[in-house]
């Protein structure tokens, strides 16, 4: 949708905007039938308390949706670290040289994954990440299968095996939720709404003369809401990101020494 490709301040704009010109709408037919206002303030007055109930319920739907999957990418992106943390972990149960050859992938593994946490969703560079986090993959399960073929009545393969199977769940649903964007109707619904609703409370306002600071502040406060909301519908831009701290803190766990040895023996 448009609305996602602009940056935050420019978003804000273009919401205040089209804000402004609904209230300046509403006050030029108002004054214009004030004549009649007599006639036309009752009705005017049940229209626009109506349209005031409908676009502070549809605002509210809209944050709550936003938030909720605000929240969601926030715990993928510790599900994701916590599952490459166990990974990196039983990696260093394996025999050698798969042991050091699955080191090296999963802290590569460990930077395409902060690389995508830090890219726009859907964009030509989150999807190059994402082919060669897909890359690793593939090499990290090859090397997984030779290990458990040398030694298939071991433990160790077969847990790194699992842990190895949730790790790359684990990003495919954190990328699937980067791109999990509050549906453009309601976002639509949002902002013709709120156009809608403000430019009647102006009119209605304008018909008994006055109302200019009061609709001016509902309109700010609207426009407020709206970037909030979209701002928390974009996970890697604006001013209210998901954080990618918890995976680097396991990327840099993950450039120390390995805990334990090369394990001995068969």
């Amino acid at each position: 949708m448009l609305f996602f490709g602009l940056s935050t301040w420019v978003l804000a704009l273009v919401l205040a905007a089209v804000m402004a010109a609904s209230v300046a709408l509403g006050l030029v037919v108002g004054r214009r039938l004030a004549t009649r206002s007599v006639d036309l303030r009752e009705p005017l007055g049940v229209l626009q308390g109506a349209l005031i109930g409908f676009m502070g319920l549809i605002l509210a739907f809209g944050l709550s949706l936003a938030v909720g999957r605000y929240e969601n990418r926030r715990t993928d992106v510790v599900a994701e670290a916590n599952a490459i943390g166990t990974t990196y972990l039983r990696a260093q149960t394996l025999a050698e040289p798969v042991r050091s050859q699955s080191l090296d992938l999963l802290r590569d593994y460990a930077d395409e994954s902060i690389r995508i946490a830090d890219e726009r969703p859907g964009s030509d560079a989150q999807r190059d990440a994402v082919d060669d986090s897909q890359e690793l993959q593939r090499a990290l399960w090859g090397l997984a299968g030779q290990a458990l073929d040398a030694a298939p009545a071991n433990v160790a393969p077969q847990l790194y095996i699992e842990s190895l199977n949730e790790m790359f769940d684990a990003q495919a649903g954190r990328v699937a939720g980067l791109g999990n964007r509050v549906p453009s109707a309601v976002i639509l619904l949002e902002v013709v709404g709120a156009a809608l609703a403000l430019a009647v409370l102006a009119l209605h306002l304008a018909t008994f003369g006055r109302g200019i600071a009061t609709v001016s502040a509902a309109a700010a406060l609207v426009t407020l809401l709206l970037v909030v909301t979209f701002d928390l519908d974009r996970p890697t831009r604006g001013l209210i990101r998901v954080p990618s701290t918890p995976l680097d803190a396991v990327a840099a766990t993950m450039a120390e020494p390995p805990a334990v040895e090369a394990p001995q023996g068969p």
